[in-house]
């Protein structure tokens, strides 16, 4: 199965010539896709009910779970097709996220058996755990997926990748902020999710994007984006929370739940989780 979301990526890639204009339709969660959405949303899809390899399909950019007709596995897989797509036009790095389940897609996190997001940056690469340890893989000329780096850890750095807009902090999250920039922390944010994430994985330190004033339960999807990413982090010794709790011990009431997010090194997410508590 990774093999074959390897394949897939390599698609994705070599099809961002396509189309880069708005597609005129919605997601589940309101935002008009971009034509390239919906795109990588079909590659997906397509190649995985031709190859029956997974029974239940979640993905971002569907309003409700595909169920494969006489599936090869029972496997259950979550997908956000093209993470930061409105990215694209201006050639900033996005990625494609993946977590795959023993079973039906609506459960917690940590029965995750498999997590992986690729990155479409100046190298393409795949950073993938099965809960043996989080591996880097590139894209050579070929295609081909090579290793290159074993058993990632997150080390100790000072980034901090902050999403919304400070004006709309709640006051704790601001004073979680503002501690963070007295530590000395360097505000390093894209907005994407999979390329922010990536540097912290490998620099150090903590991405938020916290419940704020409008969206006082989050912004990002428990689903496709917090849950797989959540794995990741954890498996390279980091954590995720919403402020309160282990995102990955939430039972997602449906597949358009949204989430505050917190995930880095454990020392960031329990200082987080400190100042939530106030």
């Amino acid at each position: 199965m990774i093999l074959f979301f390897s394949e897939q990526g390599k698609t994705i890639k070599n099809g961002f010539l396509r189309s880069q204009d708005k597609a005129g339709t919605k997601n589940i969660y309101g935002e008009e896709q971009m034509a390239l959405d919906k795109w990588a949303d079909d590659v997906l899809i397509n190649g995985l009910k031709k190859t029956r390899l997974v029974r239940y399909i979640a993905t971002e950019e569907q309003p409700g779970i595909i169920e494969i007709e006489n599936p090869k596995n029972n496997f259950g897989v979550v997908i956000d097709p093209l993470d930061g797509s409105s990215l694209i036009d201006v050639n900033l790095a996005v990625g494609t996220i993946i977590g795959i389940y023993p079973g039906n897609v609506l459960a917690p996190g940590n029965t995750m058996i498999a997590a992986m997001y690729i990155l479409y940056g100046p190298l393409t690469t795949l950073t993938l755990t099965t809960g043996n340890g989080v591996h880097d893989f590139v894209m050579d000329e070929k295609g081909v997926f090579t290793l290159t780096q074993r058993d990632i850890k997150i080390p100790d750095g000072k980034l901090y990748a902050p999403g919304a807009l400070r004006k709309d902090y709640l006051p704790m999250h601001a004073k979680f902020i503002d501690n963070l920039e007295a530590e000395g922390y360097k505000l390093r944010f894209s907005g994407s999710f999979v390329a922010d994430m990536h540097q912290i994985l490998h620099k150090g330190g903590v991405f938020t994007y916290p419940g704020f004033r409008g969206k006082e339960k989050g912004k990002l999807r428990l689903l496709f984006e917090a849950n797989p990413m959540g794995k990741i982090i954890t498996d390279a010794g980091g954590a995720i929370s919403n402020g309160k709790i282990n995102i990955l011990s939430v039972k997602p009431k449906a597949i358009d739940d949204l989430t505050p997010i917190y995930a880095g090194g454990k020392k960031e997410i329990e200082m987080a989780e400190k100042f939530m508590a106030q």
